[in-house]
């Protein structure tokens, strides 16, 4: 296998799937924030991204999702989470965290399932705590907007006020209960005109193994990495070990494409029924 370029993500719910990566011959990783991660893919920057799941659908130019894992939930995310100063039913704009497409289309799905909604949604750097046009979105004597929309690590290191927002909605939560289902975040994915590259497929298979090899080791995981990312070890067991799911199942199938199919109806991404790739689809090229 030659060099292997992984566009990867560094909060902490990536741990899991990329931990000892970094030390493993033939292997790059290219850290960028999940809305990023599929353009380096597309442009040829990075072999295998982990994407958002809206983008993949969304891509101009087709990708095929690889089974090597997710970052998803079934139920509570705990990081993906809606903060409001006034009731969730009377939300007229939200401030969304820029960093993760699929979040604000999913906040977008559920405010019009569950309530009726299509606030209008306004692109928020986080960490700035500005708009994209560089305006604060607060009066002067607030810190946050009146409503807004967090992912990562953020939602713990850097954790809005509990007093400025009384309600809150847990997006994996709220998915869980309209569905029934998992949700899916982000996947392994490459370029579809590369699905059948051994290259592909030998990453493909170093990241399943990767995976697989730390769930057993989320205690060590866990203490070398909570603190680097502004967690307690407690609460990153319990997320790491019971909130989030990693592995890319019939149900998360199921719940993808649930999810694009809602996104379709909402005109957020053209219908689009993921490209999900076998390990035993992979063929060997000729030559």
């Amino acid at each position: 296998m030659q060099t292997i370029r992984l566009g990867v993500v560094e909060y902490l719910n990536t741990v899991p799937l990329i931990e000892g990566l970094a030390q493993t011959r033939g292997v790059e990783l290219v850290r960028a924030v999940p809305s990023r991660l599929v353009g380096l893919l597309l442009g040829g920057s990075v072999d295998v991204g982990l994407i958002s799941l809206i983008d993949a659908a969304r891509a101009p130019t087709p990708v095929s999702i690889l089974p090597a894992g997710m970052i998803g939930c079934d139920g509570p995310t705990l990081t993906v989470r809606l903060f409001s100063a006034v009731p969730i039913d009377r939300i007229a704009r939200v401030h969304a965290d820029t960093d993760s497409h699929t979040s604000v289309a999913l906040a977008k799905v559920l405010l019009r399932k569950l309530h009726g909604l299509t606030p209008e949604f306004v692109d928020y750097d986080a960490r700035e705590r500005m708009t994209s046009g560089g305006g604060h979105p607060h009066t002067p004597d607030e810190s946050w907007p009146e409503t807004v929309l967090l992912i990562g690590d953020k939602v713990v290191s850097d954790c809005p006020p509990a007093v400025r927002y009384p309600h809150q909605l847990d997006l994996g939560k709220a998915w869980h209960d309209l569905t029934g289902l998992p949700f899916v975040y982000a996947v392994w994915a490459c370029r579809a005109d590369r699905a059948q590259d051994p290259d592909i497929h030998a990453a493909a298979t170093l990241l399943d193994r990767t995976r697989r090899r730390n769930r057993g080791r989320l205690d060590r995981i866990v203490s070398n990495q909570a603190g680097a990312h502004g967690w307690p070890n407690d609460l990153a067991r319990e997320y790491l070990g019971h909130l989030l799911a990693f592995d890319l199942d019939d149900r998360a199938r199921k719940a993808a494409r649930a999810f694009l199919r809602m996104a379709s109806e909402a005109g957020l991404t053209p219908q689009a029924d993921p490209d999900f790739v076998e390990i035993g689809d992979f063929v060997p090229t000729p030559g």
